[in-house]
Formats: C-alpha cells, sequence, structure tokens
C-alpha cells in the first residue's frame, strides 16, 4: 500500500484498488506535479487505462499533435499558460476530446467558464481517486457510445442487402474468403465492377470484425484532385493553404481503431499513395501542413474495378503500394456472372420497395435474368424501385421494368439464337444504348445507373465511339 500526504488527494491509495477496466482507452496526464502526475498514471493504468504524462502546455501539445487519446485529466495552473488555453486549442482544431479539469483553486464562477469553454468535468482538489477513476470511465465510455452509433448511422444503407446473397457457387467461395479474413487487421482488397457490391462487402467485413464498436469511414477516391483528397484523408492544419482558415482532422484519424474504406483506390492520386503507404507501414501520417507525426491505427478495406497490376505496368499506381494492399483479395463476381442469384436478390430489393407485397410476373423474372446488367446490383436495385414508383399494379410486367432494346433483344422469341461472349454483348448492349441517347454520354450513366468515369472506361475498353459529355 502507498499512502499519500499531499494537498491535491486525501487517504491512502492500494494499487489496482479501482475497479479493473480493460482496454479502457489512451489518456493525457497534464499537470506539473510530478507526485500527481506518477499518482495519477499509476492509479489508472493498474485500472485498464493508457497514460502519457505532460508537464506544461508544450509538452501536451506535441502529445496531441502526434498522438489520438480519449481523454485528458489537465491541471487548471501550469507553468505556461491555463487550462481555457489548452481548451481553446482543441476547440480551434475542432477537437472533440473530452477535458477533465483538475484545480486547487477551486470556485463556482471558475467551475462555470470551464464548461462553457468546453471541459467536460470540473473537480476540485484535494481529490478522491476512485472519483477521478468513476467521471472518466462515464467520460470514456459515453465518448464510445457515441462512436458506436455513429459507425451504426453510416453503415446502415449498406447492411441493408446481405452481400453473399444467393445461391451460385462464386457467392459460396465469395462468402468463404470473407470469413477468413475478416478477424484480420491486415489490409484487403475487394475488387469488382461498379456496381458490385464491394461497398456492402467493406461494411460486413467490418461489422463482422474486432473493430466493429469503432466507426467505419469511407472516401471515394474517383473524382477528387491530390490536393483535396489529402486533405480529406490526412487533414490540414491553419494556413496549410488558400482557404484553410482552421484546422480540420482528417478521415484516417477519425478511422481510429476503426476501418477505414477507401472506394475506387484505383483512381488514387499518385502523389498521395506514398503517405497512404506510410500510414499503413507505419501506422503514421501528417496533417497537411504540419510537421509533426500522429500515430493513427486503422484497418484499411480497400475497393476498386481498375485493374491494378496494368496500373503497376503504365505507372499509374505505386507498386510498393499495391503489394502492400494485395496480400488478401475478395473479388466480387458481377451480376452477370451468377444469373441464379436475380430472383433471390430481385425479390429481396421489392420487400423495402413498397409497403404492400409487390411481385414479378413470369416475363419480368425471364428479362431481368437474360439482361446483361453493365450496372449490376446498383442497376438492378435501381430498375426495380423504378419501376415501383411508376406503376399501380401489384404484379410488375418485363415492361415495367423498362429495360429497354438490350433486353428485348434478349428476350425475343423468334429466329435462333446467336450465342456471343458476355464481353461482346455488353459492347453491343452499350453501342445501343449510346445510339438511343444520341451520343450523350452523361445521359447513358444516368439511364444505367453507373458513375460516369466508370462509363467512359466501359466505352473505351470496348471500343464504342467517342460520345459527347
Amino acid at each position: 500500500m502507498v499512502a499519500f500526504r499531499q494537498p491535491w488527494y486525501e487517504g491512502s491509495l492500494e494499487r489496482g484498488q479501482g475497479s479493473c477496466v480493460v482496454n479502457a482507452g489512451r489518456v493525457l496526464i497534464l499537470d506539473d506535479n510530478d507526485a500527481i502526475r506518477v499518482s495519477v498514471s499509476v492509479y489508472l493504468e493498474d485500472s485498464g487505462f493508457e497514460t502519457r504524462v505532460a508537464a506544461n502546455l508544450a509538452e501536451a501539445h506535441r502529445a496531441l499533435d502526434s498522438e489520438s487519446f480519449d481523454a485528458a485529466i489537465v491541471d487548471y495552473m501550469l507553468p505556461d499558460g491555463t487550462a481555457f488555453e489548452l481548451l481553446q486549442r482543441l476547440r480551434e482544431a475542432g477537437s472533440s476530446l473530452p477535458v477533465i479539469v483538475l484545480t486547487g483553486h477551486g470556485s463556482i464562477d471558475l467551475a462555470v467558464r470551464a464548461i462553457q469553454a468546453g471541459a467536460e468535468h470540473f473537480l476540485t482538489k484535494p481529490l478522491q481517486l476512485p472519483t477521478l477513476l468513476e467521471v472518466l470511465q462515464r467520460t470514456t465510455d459515453g465518448r464510445r457510445t457515441q462512436r458506436r452509433e455513429a459507425a451504426t448511422r453510416s453503415k446502415t444503407r449498406r447492411d441493408a442487402l446481405d452481400p453473399f446473397a444467393g445461391s451460385s457457387e462464386v457467392m459460396k467461395r465469395l462468402a468463404d474468403d470473407a470469413r477468413r479474413v475478416v478477424t484480420t487487421d491486415k489490409p484487403v482488397l475487394v475488387l469488382g465492377e461498379t456496381g458490385s457490391g464491394k461497398g456492402v462487402l467493406a461494411a460486413w467485413l467490418h461489422a463482422n470484425s474486432p473493430r466493429a464498436s469503432e466507426a467505419i469511414v469511407d472516401i471515394n477516391c474517383a473524382g477528387l484532385n491530390a490536393q483535396l483528397l489529402e486533405s480529406e484523408l490526412f487533414g490540414h492544419e491553419r494556413g496549410a493553404f488558400t482557404g484553410a482558415h482552421a484546422a480540420k482532422t482528417g478521415l484516417i484519424e477519425v478511422a481510429h481503431r476503426g476501418t477505414l474504406f477507401l472506394d475506387e483506390m484505383g483512381d488514387l492520386d499518385l502523389a498521395v499513395q506514398p503517405k497512404l503507404l506510410k500510414v499503413l507501414e507505419e501506422k503514421r501520417f501528417r496533417r497537411l501542413g504540419s510537421v509533426r507525426d500522429r500515430v493513427v491505427d486503422i484497418r484499411l478495406v480497400a475497393a476498386t474495378h481498375v485493374d491494378l497490376a496494368q496500373a503497376v505496368a503504365e505507372r499509374r499506381f505505386r507498386s510498393d503500394l499495391y503489394y502492400r494492399i494485395n496480400a488478401l483479395v475478395l473479388k466480387v463476381p458481377p451480376l452477370r456472372e451468377r444469373p441464379d442469384d436475380i430472383p433471390l436478390l430481385a425479390r429481396h430489393m421489392l420487400e423495402s420497395a413498397r409497403g404492400e407485397t409487390v411481385e414479378l410476373a413470369a416475363d419480368a423474372m425471364r428479362a431481368l435474368c437474360a439482361y446483361a446488367w453493365p450496372g449490376n446490383v446498383r442497376e438492378l436495385r435501381n430498375v426495380l424501385e423504378r419501376a415501383v414508383l411508376l406503376s399501380d399494379r401489384r404484379v410488375l410486367s418485363a415492361a415495367d421494368l423498362r429495360l429497354g432494346a438490350g433486353a428485348a433483344g434478349l428476350e425475343r422469341d423468334a429466329g435462333p439464337l446467336e450465342i456471343v461472349s458476355l464481353e461482346e454483348n455488353e459492347r453491343r448492349y452499350l453501342a445501343r444504348v449510346l445510339e438511343a441517347k444520341n451520343g450523350r454520354v452523361d445521359e447513358c450513366a444516368r439511364a444505367l445507373g453507373v458513375p460516369l468515369s466508370s462509363l467512359y472506361q466501359r466505352l473505351k475498353r470496348h471500343g464504342v465511339g467517342r460520345g459527347r459529355a
């Protein structure tokens, strides 16, 4: 037993006396009194917390610049300022870090000012350490609950569809492979065409991983220039570039202890790729305009429809980053390779499309199964939702689906069936859609329910027209 006779603490403290909390979080302890720093640190670490100590504001700023914390315990009076200056810095940086302020000069006025400045709690000395532990546990538990609620809201839409829906062999293999990698912290690369369900699978990987209680943060790398993408991923300091009037927390930092999902990673700007590689290899990064490294713990799930090996050969993607993320690969098959799954998917989607029961007539189901689905599962969902909205009938016919000339051609009853490859079938279909839209690629993309960039790539691959944007 260690007895304390300091004015900041009354009573005695036995190590391990507090209730044990496993993986309770990381806490910054800021106090200029050596005995307080050591004693509070020892007590909290015996209770399951990780701690980092600082003797003044300068040391605290360096710690906050390089590490992520779940809470801070800060003495009001410090050699180089007060707790209010730290609270102001956190507020300007847009940080939501909970701060517990301690003081030996307690007053109602000071407590009110501390809470107004952004403090989570205000405790006076002499302090009972069990009381501090109880307050700290409530604070970190509340913050963890907020993160869980945010994570739940962010993945609700993708979780609405089972990533392995269907009975085809390709989907069974995908489910088996996904279950083998779901518990690992190594990066996972999800390959598949646009609209095939890569985002749904990424959400499933997070929801069934040890990080499920933390946030999944996703960003689409397509269409963002290097500076904007870097700012979104890594954050920036105030004044880092024109228009950066305040510091910003990057999505990598927001995803700390959770999952970072980079959609369309094949479009990641070359200038950003080495910085992402540093995060994966060293678990460190720097905000834009900062000279200090920050420590972060994330699990990366990346998705792309791009052939990354070809992109590496064409020097559009770094080989070292490619080999770093290519160890665990899951390939989502396009819908045209699993037509037997379409009836189940269609019925599942129709269940949530309208409050009343909606069914598909036999000709409608044949049309769905015969269609090439260049937009994959996303296009199927769009077609069914549109049909439900535009029809008052409870049994949808093929005409209600409005699949266009491509599906009608596949459904014709007269004449011999011309068997061609799926690639050739898609090429012909895209050519007919482009002709029907008078060469307007943007209108084709809207009609097919696919991103404009993806459609351009498909047209280029098949050598179909040049089109007008």
